[in-house]
């Protein structure tokens, strides 16, 4: 609609300097309010805008125009959010104990630890929010505005209300505006709405003051974009106050979910907490029941606290993420908290959207009836013709009722965009523009030579747009729509015969086969034009119909491939579209997600029960609104799944934040989605999540290793200490000795299995239950087994050195490389859970020899160095021991192989 306001009733203050007359933000809404009630309320004017004075003067009153964000952490807070974990709080106390004992060796050492594990995820989430900082400085807004009667453009902090905006084709709304110019105006709101389609947009005044934002059509609001046409509007509301604010504060004010594995962890940490406690009660118990002194009272406390605590397993977590997160960076998803990475593996739902995601965000013409017979158009562009007539490929030269579908779809779009080369804003002009330069017309050529002389824009209320066009032939008028607001007004039709009548019964059965197959359907016409303006009132009859142009957002080539994968890993997929009911259907099917559709209107109609039920059997849901989303996010969470959650759009930002994953698009996503989510997509895609699936389940699974190979030391540990406490023998390990062992040499070898590709057939399991922790029961079956085999042998190493040679720290020494030696076999055991260690290759994962090299070099020195012999309490062991020693760790080797053989066959 062509509406310019005049300046006529707006009071003469405003065009002057002086401050609003009303706040921006009371009265009656916007919507309801006319054009000099408007300029009256917010002291401005609809012509020439705000003064500079006036606008620097409100710039101070009303603050600048931005979304509050989320405050980011200073680097010191995000530094100390790395020791909020359970295992680091116990570790804190040992080490809190030990210098009471006044022993720097084991307080400097358990310091150490934390910090590396600190640092260690600092790094990476502070790597991540700098690509978070430079995706939102891609998007930084300008406006262009009227001041002082003058356009300028100044930065879209800088507006406030009362400012005249000018928008144009592919601008970014930077406020809410409400409209007083509109011409051929239609913006796209899928960012709040969900809405794929342009709303159409035009400036009178609306009665009804409780409509939805979607429904008022005379306001922009801010982060919307302009798809075709050109308008001004008057700033209302800024920053916070927007509905884009709006969001933002929901999302805010969204709890985040916990993933699986810190639920697991936390509670694993707090089992740790009382085992220590009771631990430490026996420890006092049966040292005082011996009369023990109390200082070694304490020693055994501390030493049976830190054997109690795998001390390199925040560490191998954080590294383990870390490592999965750079192997999800090289696929094109970036990590902005690093637990998001294994939570990805353990996903059993993901809701995903259509628009871009599963589909090219690409309108792209599919079909073409004309002249009574149907022509699909081929995927390969350049590859032959392009047409496929019932016959095969098809000139269109020799095809003129196609041609004249094609020509008048030219004709009929917008002249103002895509003249100088630039794409069209909107979808669906692209694709008649695109279509035709495939079947080799020029359209920008073919619309300089029938100039348009006026429009009638398309409107929701008459479901067609016209362009008056002029040539050496006279003017005509070239018809756009939908099929029955076109078939309607259409007499006869054009066939390779010449025009004949028109059946319009046939046309239109062919229009709803065409939308039954998921496509967007438009129909053309035209009509030689008898007045130089185009007459609303003589538009009912008289055109010729020219064909029907089929048209669908195609889905990507990978993604059909993505979903099955997704499927085949034991994870639904939901697409949760705000598209119509016909298209989602479609694609639904086409993806194999089933042809069951629920609506948002539906889903209003449910009570939760219902849903949870609906839930179980339908995978796709359109005409969804932001608070439907996250309606069905909280009833999966509710039932169980670990669900994951896509978008781009602001009004997709509380389902990302209530998710127990949200994923962002990097490429159209809103600031706000992005703030809001965990993983960010750098190329929109979702076959790009299917391919995450695969590294976050190689996380967890190499976690749930790293944790059966400390965790068989710690048990071990745990039982020297314990037994020799029981059996009156001197401790066989002290506390810097355990030490060495958790965080030198068993730490380098459990670093190596952060490195390990996965097991054969990862993706055909399905996802792990939603409480299962790394330990399930029959693992930590098998972990008691070795370590009881572990204690075993270093009982059996410490008893038979100190029995030979009287020497309490060479037969310390010898258990403690009993222990090293055993765990050395151990790692090879932990490389697969369920394969023998010898159908593992070392190439597989050069890292791991790596670190075997540096464990024996490290051993080595702590053996054979006068510092670390101080340090350690070690002495030199002969070659005998050592031959004795390696002889015994080979137990290790034996039992990992017995018991994955009699699993395999149990």
């Amino acid at each position: 609609m062509h509406t310019e306001l005049p300046d006529a009733g707006v009071s003469a203050a405003a065009d002057t300097d002086q401050a609003p007359v009303a706040e921006p933000q009371a009265g009656p809404p916007w919507h309801t309010r006319d054009a000099a009630d408007l300029a009256r309320t917010l002291g401005t004017s609809v012509t020439a805008g705000l003064s500079e004075v006036d606008a620097t003067r409100r710039l101070a009153e009303y603050g600048a125009n931005r979304v509050e964000e989320t405050p980011e952490a200073p680097w010191w807070r995000l530094l100390l959010a790395q020791t909020r974990d359970p295992l680091i709080y116990i570790l804190l106390a040992a080490a809190a104990v030990s210098a009471i004992q006044r022993d720097v060796t084991d307080t400097v050492v358990i310091l150490a630890v934390v910090m590396l594990n600190t640092l260690i995820g600092f790094t990476q989430e502070f790597r991540a929010r700098n690509a978070m900082r430079a995706l939102a400085r891609l998007s930084a807004p300008q406006a262009s505005v009227v001041r002082d009667g003058k356009p300028r453009a100044v930065p879209g902090a800088g507006l406030v209300p009362g400012d005249l905006v000018l928008l144009a084709p592919g601008s970014r709304v930077p406020a809410d505006l409400r409209l007083v110019h509109a011409h051929h105006l239609a913006i796209d709101e899928s960012l709040l709405t969900g809405e794929s389609e342009p709303a159409e947009k035009t400036t009178d005044p609306l009665d009804d003051m409780t409509l939805m934002p979607g429904d008022q059509r005379n306001m922009a609001f801010a982060g919307t974009a302009v798809a075709h046409g050109r308008g001004r509007g008057i700033v209302v509301r800024t920053g916070g106050a927007t509905q884009l604010g709006a969001l933002a504060r929901v999302v805010r004010e969204t709890p985040p979910a916990t993933t699986p594995l810190q639920e697991s962890f936390a509670r694993f940490g707090r089992r740790v907490g009382l085992v220590i406690l009771a631990l430490a009660a026996v420890v006092m118990i049966v040292g005082l029941a011996r009369e023990l002194p109390p200082g070694d009272v304490f020693l055994i406390a501390v030493a049976m606290a830190v054997s109690a605590v795998p001390e390199a397993l925040p560490v191998v977590l954080t590294t383990t993420f870390a490592i999965g997160a750079r192997r999800m960076a090289r696929r094109r998803a970036i990590v902005r908290a690093l637990p998001a990475v294994e939570t990805l593996g353990s996903t059993t739902v993901i809701g995903t959207d259509k628009t871009g995601t599963l589909t090219r965000n690409q309108m792209t013409v599919r079909s073409i009836w004309a002249g009574g017979r149907r022509y699909e158009v081929s995927d390969a562009p350049g590859a032959g013709p392009p047409f496929v007539g019932p016959d095969g490929p098809v000139e269109c030269a020799g095809e003129p009722a196609l041609l004249a579908a094609l020509r008048t779809g030219v004709l009929a779009s917008d002249a103002d965009a895509g003249a100088d080369g630039t794409p069209l804003p909107d979808p669906t002009e692209r694709a008649l523009l695109a279509v035709a330069e495939r079947a080799g017309l020029s359209p920008a050529g073919l619309q300089r030579r029938h100039q348009e002389r006026d429009v009638l824009p398309f409107e929701s209320e008459r479901r067609y747009m016209v362009s008056l066009r002029e040539t050496d032939d006279g003017r005509y008028e070239h018809l756009k729509g939908a099929p029955e607001a076109v078939l309607a007004r259409c007499t006869r039709e054009r066939t390779a015969a010449g025009d004949v009548p028109l059946d319009r019964a046939a046309a239109g059965g062919v229009a709803a086969r065409l939308a039954a197959e998921g496509l967007r359907v438009i129909a053309t016409a035209f009509r030689r034009a008898t007045g130089e303006r185009i007459a609303v009132d003589t538009l009912d009859g008289g055109f010729t119909f020219a064909g029907l142009v089929a048209m669908e957002d195609p889905l990507r080539p990978e993604a059909p491939a993505a979903v099955q994968s997704a499927r085949t890993a034991g994870i639904r997929v939901l697409m949760i579209t705000g598209d119509h009911a016909d298209t989602a259907r479609a694609i639904g099917g086409r993806l194999g997600l089933g042809h069951d559709v629920l609506t948002g209107r539906e889903l209003d109609a449910m009570t939760d029960d219902q849903l949870a039920r609906a839930l179980g059997d339908v995978n796709v849901f359109a005409r969804v609104a932001p608070e439907h989303k996250l309606r069905i996010v909280e009833a999966l969470d509710r039932s169980g799944e670990v669900v994951a959650v896509t978008g781009d759009g602001a009004n997709d930002a509380p389902a990302l934040r209530a998710a127990h994953l949200g994923i962002a698009m990097g490429q159209a996503g809103s600031d706000v989605a992005r703030e809001a989510a965990d993983i960010v997509l750098a190329d929109d895609n979702f076959a790009t999540i299917t391919a995450a699936i695969e590294e976050g389940r190689v996380v967890f699974a190499n976690v749930r290793k790293a944790a059966f190979f400390l965790l068989s030391t710690a048990a071990a540990e745990i039982a020297v200490i314990l037994g020799a406490l029981l059996l009156g023998w001197p401790l066989p390990l002290l506390a810097v000795q355990i030490l060495w062992i958790n965080l030198v040499t068993d730490s380098l070898q459990v670093l190596a299995l952060a490195f390990e590709k996965g097991e054969p057939g990862l993706l055909a399991e399905p996802p792990r239950p939603r409480h299962e922790g790394a330990l399930t029961g029959p693992l930590a079956a098998r972990l008691a087994a070795v370590g009881a085999l572990l204690t075993a042998g270093t009982f059996v190493t410490f008893w038979w050195t100190l029995r030979a040679t009287g020497d309490l720290a060479l037969a310390r020494t010898a258990a403690l490389t009993q222990m090293v030696v055993f765990q050395f076999y151990h790692v090879f055991n932990c490389r697969s859970l369920t394969r023998s260690a010898f159908r593992v290759p070392l190439r597989a994962n050069p890292f791991l020899l790596v670190s075997m090299l540096a464990v024996t070099a490290a051993h080595v020195a702590g053996v054979y160095t006068p510092l670390l012999q101080r340090v350690l309490g070690t002495a030199p062991l002969s070659a005998a021991q050592w031959g004795a020693i390696l002889a015994v760790g080979l137990a290790v080797i034996g039992w990992g192989e017995a018991d994955k053989r009699w699993r395999a066959r149990a």
